[in-house]
């Protein structure tokens, strides 16, 4: 089982479609995207992603990218 990213669509269009992108390249972790997380405070004051379920955010995509990967390294699955 693979740690699942979620994406809403809205924070992809303001700029973590970056994020996303590089996520997918990844055959490790399976990467979603909704129409909305019902996030949206969040979503209009940062890059934003659930993982596992829980919120990871940040102030640039780079900067999102590089704590997701931090969060599951820190929080296995299994």
């Amino acid at each position: 089982m693979n740690p699942m990213v979620e994406f809403c669509i809205s924070n992809l269009a303001n700029g973590a479609q970056e994020t996303y992108e590089a996520l997918e390249k990844d055959p490790n972790i399976d990467v979603l995207e909704y129409g909305c997380l019902s996030y949206c405070t969040k979503c209009e004051n940062a890059f934003y992603a659930l993982v596992n379920g829980d919120i990871v955010e940040a102030d640039s995509p780079a900067e999102l990218t590089k704590k997701i990967y931090d969060y599951i390294e820190q929080n296995p699955m299994w």
